[in-house]
């Protein structure tokens, strides 16, 4: 870490330019107002609190949710500074949630290391906040300050005295500009899970007044993180590698390990705030381990099966699972969204510490060596024999964008703005979703039973499953490295199958095609899942389609007696036109978007639920069998 400085008052924070036009246009500084801008005012106090833990001061920090849906974050950091700022003459605490771009990240004296970096997270989280409060201990004394919509309704003034010092923030996003969102649990325990991993030595807490829970986070860092990422998959080699390292202002913290799988996991951070698109420190960290894994392979005279051939990147990454951490001053990113680091030393930092530790690490572990290369050299005859199995393929037409499969009943528009195709299994259910659909713009691919478990598949092997070959022929934006969005045939994929046990199972087993195979589709947003009616309810002329047991008790408690249920266990028990009226008509329909705003913990789920170790799966599935409802067996 950093060496610590307490140099942090009211002079430390630089003003740049004074709080205007965020509510007016909330979305230039917090991406929308919809369920991911709601939380992102939640994210930006939160990463106040651990840039404090990162400079080496704060140890705990608390997240509540409380019973007027607004949420607190709370930390025994220094406490911002409550001095008069000398250029403007009022508090600290108020410069920093009322003026945007003032903040200590910009003084290099405050923060060597911040995740927070534009420096305008408080100012922006009070302009779109009903209301806000603030707390400081520091100096001896408790001090308050109250906010409402960017503007100071009660000045910071002592209202007692302190033992310790820190930072308490609670606020309540604004109704006028989010609507009546509530907030997702189950993100913000993620966020602080992952948090405490990635900063180690402090303590997370989150608490619900509503609930009472309560729950914890410490862990013991990256190598933890490692392991519950592949909980599903077992590692190649025990213990993981891992290294933590720091040249001069620069820090790499580094766990890796192999499992026997086809994919490549690089989960990439920057202080603290996760790049999904990598960047300059995940370039390094490729370029060493293809350069150390092949030059201790040719030095062990371990190639002799690729007659001369080198192992490509590709073939060194296959089952790698790597998460990798690199904390940093000022880090250039390439865009607003902080997803790709574009600080060219950092490459040269990470390949050096790497490229060195890692060909100790080979060294001194011959078995983990030789797991690696062995792993590589069968990546490089499998993907060498997929190319092959893929030409052919192509050449007997299967994959061929211009040759489409048989079963399919394709539409005639051929704009994939307004083209669906719906996956649907069974002949019955595949026959009443042809009569039903607009030909104009809906595509029916039928398949027939469950496909492979591509989890455990090498690709060779999945593309010799005629019901894959389809889905993928009839996409026709290719698959793996090739896939390319831009060229699918369909803006909207949507899996239709039944509302039963089998048809969850292929459900799980598309998705689990469309996540290893086709990710791009999955992040992009073109896959959706049908939700057919549980229920058909009559009385008298009167018929309503219902969803789930929740509805059926309330219109029951509605229409009382004389009427008449069916539940549907099937597609195939609904003619065409209740097919057309509650499944696929746009206007009428309900869709399910599939999103990926948490690829890490998809990984994790796609792992346990997929993956080899049978005795995971049957945990995770006894512990949440409770939540799982209209279960058909």
């Amino acid at each position: 870490m950093a060496e610590v400085r307490n140099e942090y008052g009211a002079e430390a924070i630089r003003v740049l330019k004074g709080l205007e036009g965020v509510r007016r246009r909330p979305a230039m500084y917090i991406g929308d107002t919809g369920r991911r801008g709601f939380h992102h005012l939640l994210l930006e106090i939160l990463d106040n609190a651990v840039d404090e833990a990162l400079a080496g001061y704060a140890k705990n920090i608390t997240v509540t949710l409380h019973a007027d849906d607004s949420v607190s974050v709370e930390d025994d950091g220094r406490g911002i500074p409550t001095d008069p700022h000398p250029e403007l003459g009022i508090s600290g605490v108020e410069v920093v949630f009322t003026v945007l771009h003032a903040g200590g990240k910009f003084d290099r004296k405050a923060y060597q290391v911040s995740g927070g970096l534009h420096g305008v997270g408080a100012s922006v989280v009070n302009a779109l906040s009903e209301w806000t409060e603030v707390i400081v201990k520091r100096d001896g004394k408790v001090w308050r300050a109250r906010f409402s919509r960017g503007e100071v309704v009660e000045p910071l003034h002592v209202i007692g005295e302190a033992n310790g010092t820190g930072t308490f923030v609670r606020f309540k996003p604004d109704p006028e500009i989010f609507g009546h969102q509530t907030w997702d649990k189950e993100f913000i325990r993620h966020r602080l899970r992952e948090l405490s991993y990635l900063v180690s030595g402090v303590r997370f807490r989150f608490v619900d007044e509503k609930t009472g829970e309560e729950e914890v986070y410490e862990s013991g860092g990256l190598v933890d993180f490692l392991l519950y990422v592949d909980e599903g998959n077992p590692p190649l080699f025990s213990p993981p590698f891992y290294v933590k390292k720091r040249e001069g202002d620069y820090e790499l913290e580094l766990a890796l390990h192999y499992t026997d799988t086809d994919d490549e996991k690089i989960i990439s951070f920057v202080n603290t705030i996760q790049t999904t698109e990598g960047g300059t420190h995940v370039t390094g960290l490729r370029a060493a381990l293809t350069k150390v894994v092949n030059e201790y392979a040719q030095a062990h005279n371990m190639l002799r099966e690729l007659k001369g051939k080198t192992l490509s990147g590709e073939d060194v990454r296959e089952g790698l699972t790597a998460i990798i951490h690199v904390k940093l001053p000022e880090p250039q990113f390439e865009g607003q969204t902080k997803t790709k680091l574009g600080t060219a030393a950092a490459r040269t930092f990470v390949e050096g510490i790497v490229a060195r530790e890692f060909r100790r690490f080979l060294e001194e572990n011959p078995k983990a060596a030789q797991a690696i290369i062995q792993k590589a050299i069968v990546a490089a005859k499998s993907r060498a024999a997929a190319r092959k199995a893929r030409e052919l393929v192509k050449r007997k037409s299967f994959l061929e964008s211009d040759t489409l499969p048989g079963k399919l009943s394709d539409c005639i528009t051929k704009n994939p703005e307004e083209a669906e195709l719906f996956i649907v299994e069974g002949d019955s259910a595949g026959g009443s979703a042809k009569q039903a659909r607009d030909r104009r713009t809906q595509a029916i691919l039928p398949i027939r039973g469950k496909i492979r478990n591509v989890e455990k598949a090498e690709v060779v092997k999945v593309l010799s499953n005629a019901e894959v070959r389809a889905i993928i022929s009839a996409i026709g934006c290719g698959i793996k490295d090739e896939c390319d969005p831009s060229k699918a045939r369909y803006k909207k994929i949507i899996i239709m199958s039944d509302a039963d046990v089998d048809g969850a199972h292929i459900r799980t087993l598309l998705l689990t095609l469309f996540w290893r195979f086709m990710k791009p589709l999955v992040e992009q947003g073109y896959i959706y899942i049908a939700m057919p009616p549980l229920y058909r309810v009559q009385k008298g002329k009167q018929v309503r389609y219902l969803y789930s047991d929740e509805e059926l008790e309330e219109l029951k408690r509605e229409w009382g007696n004389n009427i008449t249920i069916q539940r549907y266990k099937g597609l195939g028990e609904m003619n065409p036109e209740q097919l057309w009226e509650t499944t696929m008509n746009p206007e009428t329909r309900t869709l399910k978007k599939v999103t990926v705003e948490d690829a890490i913990e998809a990984d994790h789920l796609f792992s346990i639920l997929m993956g080899k170790i049978v005795e995971r799966r049957r945990e995770f599935i006894e512990q949440n069998a409770q939540f799982v409802k209209n279960l058909d067996v």
